[in-house]
């Protein structure tokens, strides 16, 4: 039996921008996805600790996707992917346990899908570098399951280092860890779920990545990415639109360079201006906020947080905060009487620190 465990991230700051060739700075959470992965005697089945009943079907490729739950999809994608590649998968069957929260922008689906991958990769001997596990992994995302993510989430999953940020070149998919220990800078990285409801397989993540697209398309480069000068690229379009989105978008590619300096250097406190600036952006310019986090993230800043920022792909989903050592009980106080004021429901807040990628568990 293979059993492997894989994480969920915060992404640090970098938001919208994987999918144009940018930055990121992602950590992982030690909360994660363990997948076991043992023979059976017929057909491929797959059980979850957070759903009743077993899901069994008869091996196939992925033309068959429609016939299971949504949530066995992202386990199912890489066996229904790999017959589809032309490798002979046995009946096998599947046993999944996550206590990452589903629904706060913490890539519940990532560690998922990665743990399946890293447990399969070793139960059927195929042997995947780096680079297959994370091709692998994002297929079944973007195609088992139809989410248009661009990548990171699976590249954190599978590459996180404990005590460190994920530096990640969009790109060329190459990665540096880079220290990030908020202890050290007397702070605390505050997280806020704020149960606001989050979905990236919707219309409204496909419209802001379809929209970058378009805007490099009419701007003449590749992606975004590789517009230097915002406001002079921001000229070129009519489309007020497209406008804001590459201003976001080459503004956070910004943010981030600055923000790995600043992790280089330790100097974790200066990080907090650039957290509070890409939650503007995001709010003003990509517009994918929703009330709850503008409350969580403006709450915090309020309570002593030096800066706040919602993290994930938008429309709900968490809110992270650096914040002074001593003053995280009342910052969490702080936003729970003001969500209870909004008449919003009650947030759940934790601590987090950076741990480890994927991992066996023996």
């Amino acid at each position: 039996m293979a059993v492997w465990h894989a994480p969920g991230r915060i992404n640090l700051i970098g938001e919208h921008t994987d999918y144009n060739d940018g930055f990121v700075l992602p950590m992982a959470l030690p909360m994660g996805c363990t997948t076991s992965v043992e023979d059976a005697r017929e057909g491929w089945s797959v059980v979850s600790a957070q759903a009743s009943g077993t899901v069994a079907v008869t091996p196939s490729g992925l033309a068959d996707r429609e016939q299971v739950p949504e949530w066995a999809t992202y386990v199912l994608g890489a066996l229904w992917l790999l017959h589809d590649d032309g490798v002979d998968v046995p009946p096998v069957r599947i046993s999944v346990d996550s206590d990452v929260p589903t629904g706060a922008g913490l890539s519940s689906s990532a560690a998922l899908v990665c743990s399946v991958v890293r447990a399969l990769d070793e139960h059927l001997g195929l042997g995947l570098d780096a680079a297959g596990l994370l091709a692998l992994s994002r297929r079944v995302e973007n195609d088992a399951v139809g989410a248009p993510t661009g990548g990171m989430d699976q590249l954190i999953s599978l590459r996180g280092e404990a005590g460190h940020a994920l530096f990640c070149d969009m790109r060329d998919l190459t990665s540096e860890a880079v220290p990030f220990a908020p202890a050290a800078s007397g702070l605390s990285l505050l997280v806020v779920d704020t149960r606001a409801p989050h979905r990236l397989v919707d219309g409204e993540y496909a419209a802001r990545r379809d929209g970058c697209e378009e805007a490099a398309r009419q701007l003449g480069v590749p992606a975004l990415r590789d517009i230097i000068d915002a406001d002079e690229a921001v000229a070129r379009l009519d489309d007020e639109e497209l406008q804001r989105y590459v201003r976001h978008v080459v503004t956070e590619d910004a943010r981030v360079l600055e923000a790995v300096e600043v992790l280089r250097a330790g100097h974790l406190d200066r990080l907090g201006p650039l957290f509070t600036a890409s939650h503007a952006s995001m709010r003003d310019d990509f517009r994918i906020t929703v009330p709850e986090v503008d409350t969580a993230a403006e709450t915090l800043l309020d309570a002593g947080a030096v800066g706040s920022r919602m993290t994930g792909g938008g429309f709900g989903g968490c809110v992270i905060g650096l914040v002074p050592e001593g003053e995280v009980d009342a910052a969490g106080d702080a936003v729970r009487r003001a969500f209870a004021d909004a008449g919003f429901g009650e947030p759940s807040l934790f601590t987090a620190e950076a741990a480890a990628g994927a991992r066996a568990v023996r």
